[in-house]
């Protein structure tokens, strides 16, 4: 997807690709949590099990419905290879967390009563890393919004008279395809966490879970495995991605940025 995107006839709108890959993970661990305790005739869950659920399912209201169908200006198509690679990820991971979360992990209040401190820690690192996230986001949208503004106020200027032939002209092949689409719109933000690293958003979305993990503790295997296949498909990523940075901007233009931790990697 997005810089390094797989051309193929069979490709799937990134919009409701992403929707649609996305959006059954919260989906299942909802329906899962909702299921099985009456299947093993519990009395309820305690709040906590549905707290980590609220905090499973407002990130990915948030990732899977409202960034794809509403916040981003575009989204690159997505090959059908790593649509059903993420959706079967989804699914196995909203299963296992779900079956923690609604069976198998702690389901009284008895066996969170001392798990206080880090229920709150882990949820106050969890909305820092979501607010992180969000706000880093944004600021990738920007570039896309000021590129269609920009090409918007041409085409005004076109229209009312202001835009003369010979800069028509003048202008590369480069910025009539800019004017076609914003979807391939590349530059480097400066604001936030951009300042120090490239890939701000994927380390913010690290201490999300991180903070998810805090909550349930070490015993949550599920999300102790969450937190290390996020970082393990999203690191090469990130690096991977830093390449393509310095090819595109240069050395210079990039400096001392490192991938997705400051002063780090």
């Amino acid at each position: 997807m997005g810089k390094t995107s797989v051309a193929s006839r069979f490709n799937i709108p990134g919009h409701i690709g992403w929707a649609l890959m996305e959006a059954p993970g919260f989906m299942t661990l909802l329906y899962i949590m909702w299921t099985l305790p009456e299947k093993g005739g519990g009395d309820g869950l305690p709040w906590q099990n549905w707290g980590m659920a609220a905090l499973f399912t407002i990130h990915y209201l948030y990732r899977a419905l409202l960034s794809p169908l509403v916040l981003n200006p575009s989204m690159s198509p997505i090959h059908p290879i790593l649509f059903l690679a993420a959706l079967s990820f989804q699914i196995c991971n909203a299963t296992c967390l779900g079956g923690w979360l609604a069976a198998y992990g702690p389901v009284t209040a008895a066996d969170w009563h001392d798990r206080k401190l880090a229920v709150a820690t882990g949820t106050i690192v969890f909305t820092l890393g979501l607010l992180g996230n969000m706000y880093h986001d944004d600021q990738l949208r920007e570039i896309r919004r000021a590129a269609a503004r920009k090409m918007q106020r041409r085409e005004d200027m076109k229209g009312d008279g202001k835009y003369h032939d010979d800069a028509h002209r003048e202008e590369g092949g480069e910025q009539k395809e800019q004017r076609r689409s914003v979807a391939k719109v590349y530059m480097v933000p400066e604001n936030g966490l951009f300042r120090w690293v490239l890939y701000p958003h994927y380390l913010c979305e690290w201490i999300e879970w991180s903070g998810f993990w805090l909550i349930g503790g070490w015993a949550c295997v599920p999300a102790r495995c969450f937190f290390f296949n996020e970082v393990a498909s999203m690191l090469p990523r990130a690096v991977t991605g830093k390449r393509w940075y310095v090819q595109r901007f240069g050395r210079e233009k990039i400096g001392s940025r490192k991938a997705v931790v400051p002063w780090t990697i």
